[in-house]
């Protein structure tokens, strides 16, 4: 099988990555939905810079590649993709609660719950909500994250972000032109790499802000299914819900191979651990086509489709 990186560049990788550097890679161990082809290399990173520095010399060789954090919110075709997968595990956080504003600087690839948590412990607030978003600052900030009436855009301070051409640049939270579920860059898929953030934080107590995480917490496990998926599936419409939309055009608990619109939220897809990726895309391809005939809406996906897929299954459609 022939690589997008030639036998010289993977000699290169591998001096600077050592095991964390592995050619022909099945990618659903790296998404939430556990499905997904393989990737021709993955590198998984540790901290920003080696981060900056992996993604300036791909840049440099002109070889295609993409970032995954936690691996939610994207599907991968089962056909796989001709191209480099970065997985990003940076992980440096610290606390500034001596300045004003409060806030916490944060690497890229640390897990958005697990620095909610730490917030939580030193009685600061702020970042609540996040505690219930499966994924990493880093595609949080590209794509303005949001639960439980707050987004990313409310809280961020600064974001340094590495493009191929202008190099690092600190943008704020204008700068990013955010909109629902989205940032310029996300819009106009730009190649940058977001490598650190700040986000503002308020003093609180740990007993306050815990609690209000366990509330929210408490709504997400009563209200979204248990088992492997990739989160929301489509944006909600404007003054809609694309759950109500799907549910109403009688689709909820509908299964296509191992995939199934989830019977507790009909926005959530869920791998019964024998589906594949194009399980998915289908059912995905029939919840745009039965909402579109019964309610004149169009669903926008969410999540983002990466790599090649064959045509709707015109059979599946018609159920």
């Amino acid at each position: 099988m022939k690589s997008v990186l030639n036998a010289q560049q993977i000699e290169e990788l591998g001096k600077l990555l050592g095991r964390n550097f592995e050619e022909f890679v099945p990618l659903g161990k790296y998404t939430t939905a556990n499905v997904g082809g393989s990737a021709d290399a993955v590198c998984i990173i540790n901290n920003s810079s080696d981060l900056e520095t992996i993604c300036t010399l791909l840049w440099r060789w002109n070889i295609p590649f993409r970032i995954f954090g936690k691996g939610s919110n994207v599907l991968v075709s089962d056909k796989g993709i001709h191209e480099v997968v970065i997985i990003n595990r940076s992980k440096n956080i610290e606390f500034n609660e001596d300045n004003y504003p409060i806030s916490v600087f944060t690497e890229s690839g640390v897990n958005f719950g697990s620095l909610a948590r730490q917030a939580a412990l030193r009685g600061l607030s702020g970042l609540e909500w996040v505690n219930s978003v499966p994924g990493t600052v880093g595609g949080g900030v590209y794509g303005n994250a949001g639960a439980h009436g707050s987004d990313t855009q409310q809280i961020l301070l600064l974001a340094e972000i590495l493009h191929p051409i202008h190099g690092k640049k600190c943008y704020s939270a204008a700068d990013m032109y955010y909109a629902y579920r989205s940032s310029a860059f996300k819009r106009n898929h730009e190649p940058v790499i977001i490598l650190n953030a700040t986000f503002r934080l308020e003093k609180s107590t740990r007993e306050d802000v815990e609690g209000r995480m366990a509330k929210y917490m408490e709504h997400r496990q009563s209200t979204q299914p248990p088992g492997a998926s990739l989160g929301s599936m489509f944006k909600n419409p404007p003054g809609d819900y694309a759950a109500r939309l799907i549910e109403a055009a009688g689709l909820k608990g509908t299964k296509i191979g191992g995939a199934e619109i989830s019977k507790r939220h009909a926005n959530f897809f869920v791998n019964d651990e024998n589906a594949s990726a194009n399980d998915i895309y289908q059912l995905t391809q029939l919840a745009k086509t039965a909402v579109k005939q019964n309610f004149n809406h169009d669903l926008e996906l969410e999540i983002e489709l990466i790599g090649e897929w064959d045509a709707p299954d015109s059979a599946a459609l018609e159920n």
